[in-house]
Protein backbone atom coordinates (compact mmCIF):
# COMPACT_ATOMS: atom_id res chain seq x y z
CA UNK A 1 0.00 0.00 0.00
CA UNK A 2 1.32 3.42 -0.98
CA UNK A 3 0.35 6.41 1.11
CA UNK A 4 -0.60 9.47 -0.92
CA UNK A 5 -3.54 11.11 0.86
CA UNK A 6 -3.06 12.09 4.50
CA UNK A 7 -5.34 13.70 7.07
CA UNK A 8 -4.11 15.17 10.33
CA UNK A 9 -6.84 15.23 12.98
CA UNK A 10 -5.97 18.28 15.04
CA UNK A 11 -4.06 21.33 13.88
CA UNK A 12 -2.23 22.28 17.06
CA UNK A 13 1.45 23.15 17.22
CA UNK A 14 2.65 19.70 16.19
CA UNK A 15 -0.34 18.67 14.08
CA UNK A 16 0.13 21.74 11.88
CA UNK A 17 3.84 20.95 11.51
CA UNK A 18 3.14 17.34 10.46
CA UNK A 19 0.63 18.62 7.93
CA UNK A 20 2.93 21.29 6.47
CA UNK A 21 5.93 18.95 6.29
CA UNK A 22 3.86 16.26 4.55
CA UNK A 23 2.48 18.77 2.05
CA UNK A 24 5.98 20.21 1.52
CA UNK A 25 7.10 16.73 0.49
CA UNK A 26 4.30 16.43 -2.05
CA UNK A 27 1.50 14.64 -0.21
CA UNK A 28 -2.20 15.47 -0.51
CA UNK A 29 -2.92 16.83 2.98
CA UNK A 30 -6.11 17.71 4.83
CA UNK A 31 -6.34 18.94 8.41
CA UNK A 32 -9.46 18.41 10.50
CA UNK A 33 -10.30 21.33 12.78
CA UNK A 34 -13.05 21.07 15.38
CA UNK A 35 -14.70 24.44 14.65
CA UNK A 36 -14.47 27.57 12.53
CA UNK A 37 -12.54 29.20 15.36
CA UNK A 38 -10.10 26.28 15.41
CA UNK A 39 -9.85 26.50 11.63
CA UNK A 40 -8.66 30.10 11.91
CA UNK A 41 -6.02 29.14 14.48
CA UNK A 42 -4.79 26.38 12.19
CA UNK A 43 -4.54 28.80 9.27
CA UNK A 44 -2.58 31.22 11.44
CA UNK A 45 -0.12 28.41 12.19
CA UNK A 46 0.24 27.65 8.49
CA UNK A 47 0.87 31.34 7.81
CA UNK A 48 3.71 31.24 10.35
CA UNK A 49 5.10 27.95 9.02
CA UNK A 50 5.08 29.36 5.49
CA UNK A 51 7.45 32.11 6.66
CA UNK A 52 9.56 29.68 8.70
CA UNK A 53 10.06 27.24 5.83
CA UNK A 54 11.06 30.01 3.43
CA UNK A 55 13.61 31.23 5.99
CA UNK A 56 14.97 27.70 6.40
CA UNK A 57 15.29 27.30 2.63
CA UNK A 58 17.18 30.60 2.42
CA UNK A 59 19.60 29.42 5.11
CA UNK A 60 20.52 26.48 2.89
CA UNK A 61 22.27 28.79 0.41
CA UNK A 62 25.19 29.12 2.83
CA UNK A 63 25.65 25.34 3.20
CA UNK A 64 25.34 24.24 -0.44
CA UNK A 65 28.26 22.00 -1.35
CA UNK A 66 29.14 21.33 2.30
CA UNK A 67 28.27 18.90 5.09
CA UNK A 68 27.48 21.69 7.56
CA UNK A 69 24.56 21.31 9.97
CA UNK A 70 21.20 22.32 8.52
CA UNK A 71 17.48 21.48 8.65
CA UNK A 72 17.55 17.85 7.56
CA UNK A 73 13.78 17.71 7.17
CA UNK A 74 13.95 20.41 4.50
CA UNK A 75 16.85 18.92 2.51
CA UNK A 76 18.91 15.88 3.36
CA UNK A 77 21.77 16.24 0.87
CA UNK A 78 23.31 19.71 0.73
CA UNK A 79 26.65 18.56 -0.63
CA UNK A 80 25.16 17.84 -4.07
CA UNK A 81 22.62 20.68 -4.00
CA UNK A 82 22.61 23.71 -6.30
CA UNK A 83 20.83 27.02 -6.78
CA UNK A 84 18.22 25.09 -8.80
CA UNK A 85 17.62 22.92 -5.74
CA UNK A 86 16.94 26.02 -3.65
CA UNK A 87 14.43 27.33 -6.20
CA UNK A 88 12.61 24.00 -6.25
CA UNK A 89 12.40 24.04 -2.46
CA UNK A 90 10.89 27.54 -2.58
CA UNK A 91 8.35 26.22 -5.10
CA UNK A 92 7.58 23.27 -2.79
CA UNK A 93 6.90 25.65 0.10
CA UNK A 94 4.46 27.60 -2.08
CA UNK A 95 2.68 24.42 -3.19
CA UNK A 96 2.42 23.17 0.38
CA UNK A 97 1.00 26.42 1.68
CA UNK A 98 -1.58 26.71 -1.10
CA UNK A 99 -2.44 23.01 -1.23
CA UNK A 100 -3.32 22.12 2.36
CA UNK A 101 -7.05 21.85 3.00
CA UNK A 102 -8.69 22.55 6.37
CA UNK A 103 -12.00 20.79 7.03
CA UNK A 104 -14.40 21.14 9.94
CA UNK A 105 -16.44 18.11 8.84
CA UNK A 106 -14.71 15.01 10.20
CA UNK A 107 -16.55 12.81 7.71
CA UNK A 108 -15.30 14.85 4.75
CA UNK A 109 -11.80 15.18 6.21
CA UNK A 110 -11.20 11.42 6.45
CA UNK A 111 -13.08 10.19 3.38
CA UNK A 112 -10.78 8.46 0.87
CA UNK A 113 -7.63 8.92 2.95
CA UNK A 114 -4.76 6.44 3.06
CA UNK A 115 -3.53 7.59 6.46
CA UNK A 116 -5.15 9.52 9.32
CA UNK A 117 -2.86 10.82 12.08
CA UNK A 118 -4.58 11.78 15.33
CA UNK A 119 -2.78 14.73 16.90
CA UNK A 120 -5.16 15.90 19.61
CA UNK A 121 -4.15 17.15 23.06
CA UNK A 122 -2.84 14.75 25.70
CA UNK A 123 -6.26 14.01 27.18
CA UNK A 124 -7.22 10.34 27.39
CA UNK A 125 -11.00 10.83 27.54
CA UNK A 126 -10.90 13.31 24.65
CA UNK A 127 -9.00 10.84 22.49
CA UNK A 128 -11.35 7.96 23.34
CA UNK A 129 -14.42 10.04 22.44
CA UNK A 130 -12.72 11.08 19.21
CA UNK A 131 -11.93 7.49 18.18
CA UNK A 132 -15.50 6.38 18.89
CA UNK A 133 -16.75 9.11 16.55
CA UNK A 134 -14.05 8.49 13.96
CA UNK A 135 -14.26 4.68 13.69
CA UNK A 136 -17.43 4.40 11.55
CA UNK A 137 -16.29 7.21 9.23
CA UNK A 138 -13.03 5.66 8.03
CA UNK A 139 -12.62 3.78 4.77
CA UNK A 140 -11.82 0.10 5.23
CA UNK A 141 -8.18 0.39 4.13
CA UNK A 142 -7.30 3.60 5.99
CA UNK A 143 -4.34 3.32 8.37
CA UNK A 144 -4.81 5.13 11.68
CA UNK A 145 -1.93 6.48 13.78
CA UNK A 146 -1.65 8.48 16.98
CA UNK A 147 0.92 11.16 17.69
CA UNK A 148 0.38 10.94 21.46
CA UNK A 149 3.56 11.92 23.26
CA UNK A 150 3.01 10.25 26.63
CA UNK A 151 0.22 7.66 26.37
CA UNK A 152 0.19 4.09 25.05
CA UNK A 153 -1.60 3.36 21.77
CA UNK A 154 -2.96 0.16 23.34
CA UNK A 155 -5.13 2.36 25.59
CA UNK A 156 -7.09 3.37 22.50
CA UNK A 157 -6.79 0.49 20.02
CA UNK A 158 -10.15 -1.12 20.87
CA UNK A 159 -11.99 2.15 20.21
CA UNK A 160 -10.61 2.57 16.69
CA UNK A 161 -12.58 -0.15 14.93
CA UNK A 162 -9.30 -1.24 13.25
CA UNK A 163 -6.76 -2.25 15.91
CA UNK A 164 -4.75 -4.19 13.34
CA UNK A 165 -4.26 -0.96 11.33
CA UNK A 166 -3.57 1.24 14.37
CA UNK A 167 -0.17 2.28 15.76
CA UNK A 168 1.79 5.24 17.09
CA UNK A 169 3.68 7.69 14.89
CA UNK A 170 5.38 10.24 17.11
CA UNK A 171 7.10 13.40 15.87
CA UNK A 172 9.31 15.91 17.65
CA UNK A 173 8.49 19.62 17.80
CA UNK A 174 10.08 21.68 14.96
CA UNK A 175 10.13 18.57 12.78
CA UNK A 176 11.95 20.24 9.88
CA UNK A 177 15.01 20.42 12.18
CA UNK A 178 14.38 17.61 14.67
CA UNK A 179 13.38 14.93 12.21
CA UNK A 180 13.24 11.55 13.93
CA UNK A 181 9.79 9.91 13.95
CA UNK A 182 9.12 7.08 16.38
CA UNK A 183 6.99 4.13 15.25
CA UNK A 184 5.46 2.00 17.99
CA UNK A 185 2.93 -0.84 17.65
CA UNK A 186 0.42 -2.51 19.94
CA UNK A 187 -0.12 -6.25 20.45
CA UNK A 188 -2.83 -6.12 17.78
CA UNK A 189 -1.02 -4.16 15.05
CA UNK A 190 -0.49 -6.14 11.85
CA UNK A 191 3.24 -6.37 11.11
CA UNK A 192 2.99 -4.86 7.62
CA UNK A 193 1.83 -1.44 8.85
CA UNK A 194 5.02 -0.38 10.67
CA UNK A 195 6.89 -0.96 7.41
CA UNK A 196 4.37 1.11 5.45
CA UNK A 197 4.72 3.98 7.93
CA UNK A 198 8.50 3.63 7.89
CA UNK A 199 8.39 4.28 4.14
CA UNK A 200 6.02 7.21 4.67
CA UNK A 201 8.38 8.71 7.26
CA UNK A 202 11.30 8.51 4.86
CA UNK A 203 9.22 10.08 2.10
CA UNK A 204 8.44 13.16 4.23
CA UNK A 205 12.08 13.71 5.17
CA UNK A 206 12.03 12.01 8.56
CA UNK A 207 14.30 9.39 10.13
CA UNK A 208 12.16 6.43 11.29
CA UNK A 209 12.94 5.07 14.75
CA UNK A 210 11.43 1.63 15.30
CA UNK A 211 10.37 1.04 18.93
CA UNK A 212 10.48 -2.64 19.89
CA UNK A 213 8.21 -2.45 22.93
CA UNK A 214 5.32 -0.23 24.00
CA UNK A 215 6.39 2.33 26.58
CA UNK A 216 4.83 5.70 27.57
CA UNK A 217 6.93 8.43 26.00
CA UNK A 218 8.71 6.17 23.50
CA UNK A 219 12.48 6.82 23.61
CA UNK A 220 12.38 10.56 22.96
CA UNK A 221 9.96 11.58 25.71
CA UNK A 222 11.13 8.91 28.13
CA UNK A 223 14.29 11.01 28.21
CA UNK A 224 12.78 14.46 27.63
CA UNK A 225 9.83 14.47 30.04
CA UNK A 226 11.85 13.72 33.22
CA UNK A 227 14.30 16.46 32.13
CA UNK A 228 11.51 19.01 31.70
CA UNK A 229 9.83 17.92 34.94
CA UNK A 230 13.10 18.35 36.81
CA UNK A 231 13.42 21.90 35.49
CA UNK A 232 9.83 22.78 36.36
CA UNK A 233 10.24 21.20 39.79
CA UNK A 234 13.19 23.48 40.52
CA UNK A 235 11.14 26.50 39.49
CA UNK A 236 7.95 25.46 41.31
CA UNK A 237 9.91 24.85 44.51
CA UNK A 238 11.62 28.25 44.28
CA UNK A 239 15.15 26.89 43.82
CA UNK A 240 15.93 29.21 40.88
CA UNK A 241 14.14 31.17 38.17
CA UNK A 242 13.59 29.84 34.66
CA UNK A 243 16.34 31.91 33.05
CA UNK A 244 18.92 30.79 35.63
CA UNK A 245 17.99 27.12 35.23
CA UNK A 246 18.24 27.39 31.44
CA UNK A 247 21.56 29.23 31.67
CA UNK A 248 23.05 26.62 34.00
CA UNK A 249 21.96 23.76 31.75
CA UNK A 250 23.19 25.38 28.53
CA UNK A 251 26.59 26.28 29.94
CA UNK A 252 27.13 22.91 31.60
CA UNK A 253 25.92 20.72 28.73
CA UNK A 254 26.88 23.01 25.81
CA UNK A 255 23.20 22.79 24.83
CA UNK A 256 21.55 25.27 22.44
CA UNK A 257 18.42 25.67 24.59
CA UNK A 258 17.32 24.97 28.15
CA UNK A 259 14.22 23.21 29.53
CA UNK A 260 12.05 26.33 29.68
CA UNK A 261 12.95 27.44 26.17
CA UNK A 262 12.00 23.93 25.05
CA UNK A 263 8.72 24.10 27.00
CA UNK A 264 7.82 27.37 25.29
CA UNK A 265 8.32 25.66 21.92
CA UNK A 266 6.22 22.66 22.97
CA UNK A 267 3.50 24.80 24.52
CA UNK A 268 2.46 25.11 28.17
CA UNK A 269 -0.93 23.36 27.64
CA UNK A 270 0.83 20.22 26.37
CA UNK A 271 3.07 20.18 29.44
CA UNK A 272 0.02 20.72 31.64
CA UNK A 273 -1.81 17.69 30.24
CA UNK A 274 1.25 15.49 30.80
CA UNK A 275 1.51 16.71 34.41
CA UNK A 276 -2.23 16.33 34.99
CA UNK A 277 -2.06 12.68 33.88
CA UNK A 278 0.41 12.01 36.70
CA UNK A 279 -1.47 10.82 39.87
CA UNK A 280 0.97 12.73 42.10
CA UNK A 281 -0.36 16.03 40.72
CA UNK A 282 -3.52 15.55 42.80
CA UNK A 283 -1.51 16.42 45.93
CA UNK A 284 -1.07 20.22 45.96
CA UNK A 285 1.85 19.93 48.39
CA UNK A 286 3.85 17.59 46.16
CA UNK A 287 6.32 18.88 43.57
CA UNK A 288 4.06 17.60 40.80
CA UNK A 289 1.08 19.35 42.39
CA UNK A 290 3.04 22.62 42.55
CA UNK A 291 4.02 22.27 38.89
CA UNK A 292 0.36 21.68 37.98
CA UNK A 293 -0.72 24.82 39.86
CA UNK A 294 2.06 26.86 38.22
CA UNK A 295 1.03 25.75 34.73
CA UNK A 296 -2.67 26.32 35.43
CA UNK A 297 -1.89 29.90 36.45
CA UNK A 298 0.17 30.48 33.29
CA UNK A 299 -2.61 29.13 31.08
CA UNK A 300 -5.22 31.30 32.82
CA UNK A 301 -3.01 34.34 32.10
CA UNK A 302 -2.61 33.40 28.44
CA UNK A 303 1.07 32.58 28.87
CA UNK A 304 0.93 29.41 26.80
CA UNK A 305 4.29 29.58 25.04
CA UNK A 306 6.15 31.00 22.09
CA UNK A 307 3.14 30.86 19.79
CA UNK A 308 1.15 33.11 22.17
CA UNK A 309 3.99 35.59 22.53
CA UNK A 310 4.68 34.67 26.13
CA UNK A 311 5.29 31.56 28.19
CA UNK A 312 8.20 31.27 30.54
CA UNK A 313 9.74 34.02 28.36
CA UNK A 314 8.34 36.92 26.35
CA UNK A 315 8.69 36.89 22.55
Amino acid sequence: MEIKRVTIAGGGVLGSQIAFQSAFKGFDVTVWARSEESKKRVQDRFDALYVTYKEEVEKLRSVIGTDKAHAQGILKDTKNASSDTIQKLYDDVEKAYKGIKIETSLKDAVKGRDLVIESLSENKDLKIDFYKTLAPLLDEDTILATNTSSMLPSWFMDYTGRPEKYLALHFANRIWVKNPVEIMVTSKTDGKYPEILKEFALNIGMVPIMIKKEVPGYVMNSLLIPFLMAGMGLLANGVADAETIDKDWKLTMCAPIGPFEELDYIGVPTAYHVVKNNPQSADPNSTMGKIKAMLEKMISEGKTGREAGEGFYKY
